[in-house]
């Protein structure tokens, strides 16, 4: 048995001299590798966009001292990102505990005691062995020789997995950052709107004293007035939800800057106009994408690290082997580190799970089909980053498209309203043309004011599909 039990040992501690399992590389047949995924956005070539890479500070393309402001105050006290740093902590410590294992190991040991020792124990059945106090001690170090390389590939898979956490805080800084400006912007965008409501209501007022004036000098009849009176209590009506939607974001403005929401920002409670770019957006391509999104960053890390723990399971196929040394003093208490007390012991230590490799086998197993699901969401976070991008850019093309539309509306619905009353005035024709004509053109302002604060938010969303708020 032993002589042939020696070759196959030799041979496993040759074959385990590189370390096992396979080497990360990036699949050939990644999505990412793929020319259709690394080129220019099918949706970037509108006149809103512009081929130049995009800034790591996005928003200071506004040039918004208040929003900088917003958006520094976030990234230093969003809780969120508190709890993705302390991951990256958690993670370093678990890189730390694994490259010890490439350290000698060392160990002390003192146990001092009252014992009797057994007669059966020492081959003297009947024997009156006396009790007494008794101690132990010892000094050993060891150190394992990585010749299969497990040592290597599990800290390869955690060096791996502390990147991942680094690019899952940058993730959620991203998010942070793209909630933060949303949040500033819904703000404004409702302040903007409640003034165009404000406005379209003092309109009404004034038609509806307008039309009481000519009632009571006998020119009008009092459904006009009534009417009139409906009108002006519709546009107060969208006050209130408008006065709500500014205070919501006030208070998540407030929360995702790391502060209580009786502690919201009084300056963005006074704005009335959200920020706008004044030169078309910065896109650059599909390659440039999948290196700056964090998420696509994670999810390659995580399948390196999962590719690494693939030889972690397959070193198991090969003796582990360990050198240690001890010394050590074992005796009576009263005795203690006399001459005939010491012990030592010098040598390797061999271990192999041999030959029950259907365990080995079976981890290793698994490892590869955790691979292989790596793989798969490493496939599934580049088509989602490709997706959100050109989906974000294709809305809000459209949406400027749509908002032309509306300008347009509002212009000629301005022209109707102004007719109406002057041929009402001169006499040429009856109030109710002049309510429908200022129903429309309040509505075109609203609608229009909406779109405006959609394509605000349609801008974050664009910034926050295309990755950007960290520095590289």
């Amino acid at each position: 048995m032993t002589r042939r039990l020696a070759p196959a040992l030799l041979a496993g501690l040759l074959a385990g001299c590189a370390a096992a399992g396979p080497n990360y590389h990036r699949p050939a047949t990644a999505m990412i590798e793929r020319p259709s995924a690394t080129g220019a956005f099918v949706s970037g070539d509108a006149a809103a966009y512009a081929p130049a890479p995009l800034p790591d500070h996005w928003w200071r393309l506004y040039q918004d001292p208040l929003l900088d402001r917003l958006v520094t105050a976030a990234i230093a006290h969003n809780t969120d990102l508190r709890v993705a740093e302390a991951n990256i902590s958690r993670a370093r410590a678990a890189l730390d505990l694994a490259e010890t294992d490439r350290t000698p190991q060392t160990q002390l040991e003192v146990a001092p005691g009252y014992a009797q020792r057994s007669a059966e124990e020492e081959l003297l059945p009947g024997a009156a062995l006396p009790a007494a106090p008794v101690y132990a001690g010892r000094v050993g170090v060891s150190y394992q020789l990585d010749l299969a390389g497990q040592v290597r590939r599990a800290v390869e898979a955690s060096t791996a997995d502390v990147a991942a956490t680094r690019a899952a805080y940058d993730a959620v800084k991203v998010t942070v950052v793209a909630d933060a400006t949303r949040a500033y912007v819904d703000a404004c965008a409702a302040g903007r709107e409640i003034g165009v409501a404000q406005r379209a209501l003092a309109l009404q007022q004034r038609t509806t004293a307008l039309t009481q004036r000519l009632v009571r000098a006998g020119r009008g009849i009092s459904l006009d007035a009534t009417r009139s009176r409906a009108q002006e209590e519709q546009v107060r009506a969208t006050l209130p939800t408008l006065l709500a939607a500014r205070q919501v974001a006030l208070f998540r403005l407030a929360t995702l800057t790391g502060r209580p929401p009786a502690e919201f920002d009084r300056d963005v409670a006074a704005c009335a106009l959200e920020p706008r770019l004044d030169r078309p957006i910065p896109v650059g391509d599909g390659a440039a994408l999948l290196r700056r999104r964090p998420d696509v960053r994670r999810a390659e890390l995580l399948l390196h690290a999962a590719t690494a723990r693939i030889g972690v399971a397959e070193a198991a196929l090969y003796p582990r082997v360990t050198l240690g040394a001890s010394a050590g003093s074992v005796g009576l208490l009263r005795n203690a580190l006399a001459g005939d007390t010491y012990k030592f012991s010098l040598g390797p230590l061999i271990s192999w799970e041999f030959p029950n490799r259907r365990r080995v086998r079976a981890r290793i197993a698994g490892a590869q089909a955790e691979t292989d699901a790596a793989v798969a969401r490493f496939d599934g976070v580049v088509l989602g980053a490709l997706r959100e991008t050109e989906t974000a850019l294709t809305v809000y093309a459209r949406d400027l498209d749509r908002r032309a539309a509306l300008a347009q509306a509002r212009e000629q619905a301005g022209r109707a309203a102004s007719d109406s009353e002057r041929l009402f005035t001169a006499g040429r024709t009856g109030f109710l043309p002049v309510l429908d004509a200022q129903r429309t053109l309040i509505g075109s302002e609203q609608t229009l004011a909406a779109a405006d604060s959609r394509l605000a938010a349609d801008q974050v969303q664009l910034f926050l599909a295309l990755g950007g708020g960290w520095e590289v």
